[in-house]
């Protein structure tokens, strides 16, 4: 947002009895329709709404965070014109992502007693916003997966860790906040079965494929089979990094994202996130000739929308009848 944006509350007093109204309930928790929203997702998703929500507050009203903003005094017009805004600065994806945040909290709002039922039908009354933008990002070809589990020492507690991360994130297309969350128990080793717990706390089972299992089994025989995280912080120590001692506690996303970065730099390959291993997953899978609802299921994603969006088989058909169409263009001077 370069420009400071005028506020949608331009009446302090609309605020300031609000303010009056619930002022008691911003200092508590338990009455808070944020904190409450909040506690209600899955941990993965706190973060993100929470911005999304704190972005919604300074659109709002200039210096409003999700704390301190008066979400009960928001109406049909308020939230209109915060569509309107998010419309206009986000792609559709984005945008809608941070209205789901705003009815969310309208309808804690109502569950706390602090609006009535109308008033709440009426400010969620907004429409989504419509369109789609092409997926950001880049899939990670086979040469790069490989000069990815080279990079990874196998002689080390690091590299071992490193290569089960990579076979998950790949061989199972899990986002980092499924990875970090995986527990010991979640992983059958006689079978290669991992259940994993994604978003909206929706479980799902998925099979750890060959040498993604391989890669797990053998960090697996490092790690122990004490309780816990499946994965772990390593520390590097030692002449050269070798060694490395194993921290008993839960990976963050962060770390994993900050581990691919480090990869990528040693693979020698251009960087990538944890979501392209993902997406590369979703594209291979589907490219295999595997069945979109299975590839859905496989993912996680509520909607065989939002798989087919990885889909690049449409991608290279339009490449190949594009390739049809004759150009009658010789050269130019300038361009010899």
């Amino acid at each position: 947002m370069s420009e400071t944006p005028p506020s949608l509350l331009a009446r302090s007093d609309i605020l300031d009895s609000n303010l009056e109204k619930v002022g008691a309930d911003l200092t508590r928790l338990d009455r808070h329709p944020v904190a409450v929203y909040l506690a209600g997702l899955a941990p993965g998703s706190r973060v993100t709404m929470r911005g999304a929500l704190r972005a919604i507050a300074e659109l709002v009203s200039h210096g409003a965070d999700e704390v301190t903003l008066p979400w009960a005094s928001l109406d049909y017009a308020h939230t209109t014109a915060i569509r309107s805004r998010l419309e206009e600065r986000f792609a559709p994806a984005t945008a809608n992502r941070m209205l789901a945040a705003l009815r969310g909290v309208l309808k804690t709002s109502y569950e706390l007693g602090l609006i009535t039922l109308e008033h709440m039908a009426r400010a969620c009354s907004f429409k989504p916003v419509k369109g789609m933008r092409v997926m950001k990002g880049r899939a990670v070809l086979g040469g790069e997966l490989r000069a990815l589990f080279e990079a990874c020492d196998a002689e080390t507690p690091a590299g071992t860790r490193n290569a089960a991360l990579l076979g998950l994130l790949y061989g199972c297309g899990l986002r980092r906040a499924e990875v970090v969350g995986l527990d010991l128990e979640n992983y059958e080793a006689a079978s290669g079965k991992l259940v994993v717990r994604g978003k909206g706390n929706k479980e799902r089972t998925v099979f750890v494929p060959g040498g993604s299992r391989q890669a797990l089994d053998a960090w697996l025989a490092v790690r122990g089979d004490a309780a816990g995280p499946l994965l772990h912080p390593v520390t590097k120590v030692g002449e050269k990094g070798k060694g490395g001692v194993i921290q008993r506690r839960r990976m963050t996303g962060g770390a994993v994202a900050q581990l691919v970065a480090r990869l990528a730099e040693q693979a020698k390959v251009s960087s990538f996130s944890p979501h392209d291993m993902r997406r590369t997953f979703i594209g291979d899978m589907l490219d295999a000739g595997a069945d979109i609802a299975t590839v859905q299921g496989m993912a996680g994603h509520a909607s065989p929308a939002t798989t087919s969006r990885y889909d690049r088989r449409g991608d290279r058909a339009k490449a190949k009848a594009a390739g049809l169409l004759h150009v009658p263009f010789t050269g130019h001077p300038l361009a010899r």
